[in-house]
């Protein structure tokens, strides 16, 4: 049996740091969207246990909805091209949409995402990201509720994954280079 902690280099936060911050992100969330008619929309799969914790701690009336992109191009730059693989389920104009997101890299992806949802006559669209690596950031995507900003290393857990592992971990650890430079 493969102990998956063994494959981390270091841990980068914590899972009480984690916790911490998403209490305090919930709780600027009630605050801003009382009286709002807010949508939760989560971008699948990393973003799924953010998802479960923050609406444990946003204390009013929401809704939420799934989508699922990919980006096509080699598996270390995005082409830009983006897909959607599976959309959001009901109109969403009047609403007020705070998308879900688990890290922006360089923001491409929930650029056109949000850009997208724009489109479509909601109220507001904003961001919540529990990480961002602005190293890596191409196009400003600032996220209106923030967890951490981290370096640019490869990182998995809390709901991040190399080749669909390691999203269960509690914490966000750089996983080691051997592990995804195999050949």
């Amino acid at each position: 049996m493969n102990d998956l902690h063994l494959d981390i280099e270091r841990i980068l936060l914590t899972k009480e740091q984690i916790e911490n911050k998403v209490i305090e992100i919930g709780q600027k969330i009630t605050q801003d969207y009382a009286e709002k008619n807010l949508l939760l929309v989560s971008v699948l799969k990393g973003s799924i246990v953010f998802l479960a914790d923050i609406m444990r701690y946003i204390n009013l009336p929401y809704t939420i909805d799934f989508m699922v992109v990919s980006s096509y191009g080699s598996q270390t730059k995005s082409s830009g091209v983006v897909k959607i693989n599976l959309d959001l389920k009901n109109d969403i104009s009047g609403k007020d949409i705070l998308i879900i997101e688990d890290i922006i890299d360089t923001g491409l992806t929930l650029s056109y995402i949000k850009n997208l949802l724009l489109s479509r006559n909601p109220n507001s669209v904003e961001i919540c990201s529990i990480l961002n690596k602005p190293e890596c950031n191409k196009v400003d995507t600032k996220p209106k509720y923030l967890g951490y900003d981290i370096p640019a290393e490869f990182v998995v857990g809390y709901g991040l994954d190399y080749a669909e592992r390691y999203r269960g971990l509690p914490y966000v650890g750089v996983l080691k280079r051997e592990i995804y430079e195999k050949k």
